[in-house]
């Protein structure tokens, strides 16, 4: 991240360039972009997006994309690597939101767009436009996923049944509750986190 874990702070830290990361796949496959090393920050891993990337081939094309607590930015790039149509990303640290524009304009990737911002502040606005895909992955420790699943639905954030929700938390947690009819279609776990891939699932009678 992408994670923010608690932990003491490291001096100077948040103010340093730090490592990289590697697009898994798509146009910029293999392409390696600089990461601030901001105070609990970490890519999300290249197995963790290698899986979900592969969950939505079929999907993630021309699609309309928010990076929730965006970090590294590692889903929203590798989101438009594999053909997005545009990412929004949220992200409160200044120099991380500056890392991810400096990574856009690298790859010359025009549409998207980065938001230095509160996630939770901006998501109580409603969005000029609801996504077809979106990245959830807060900070750990801070309880964020449920409020932020709430907000997402009451501002009308996802585009329709058709949408996809993507959620990473610590991985002793329950999944957060979701709308009637919003299921967990894929997951898996790490040592750390688990993750898993959401959409309205209609029961037929």
């Amino acid at each position: 991240m992408k994670k923010r874990i608690e932990r003491k702070p490291s001096r100077k830290q948040s103010n340093q360039a730090g490592g990289s990361l590697r697009i898994i796949g798509g146009d910029f496959r293999g392409r390696k972009l600089p990461v601030m090393n901001a105070e609990g920050l970490r890519p999300t891993s290249d197995r963790v997006r290698e899986t979900l990337f592969n969950w939505l081939q079929f999907d993630i094309s021309g699609a309309e994309c928010l990076d929730v607590f965006a970090g590294s930015g590692a889903l929203g790039l590798e989101a438009l690597s594999r053909g997005a149509k545009s990412v929004c990303f949220l992200e409160l640290n200044k120099e991380s939101a500056q890392q991810i524009q400096q990574n856009l304009d690298t790859l010359k990737i025009p549409g998207s767009k980065v938001i230095q911002t509160d996630s939770l502040q901006w998501l109580q606005q409603t969005p000029s436009k609801p996504f077809d895909v979106i990245f959830l992955d807060p900070p750990f420790h801070q309880g964020l996923m449920q409020p932020v699943v709430d907000l997402l639905f009451q501002k009308h954030c996802v585009k329709n049944d058709q949408a996809w929700l993507y959620l990473e938390q610590e991985k002793a947690l329950e999944w957060p509750k979701l709308p009637n009819g919003w299921c967990c279609h894929r997951e898996k776990t790490t040592s750390e986190v688990k993750y898993g891939l959401f959409k309205f699932e209609e029961k037929s009678n």
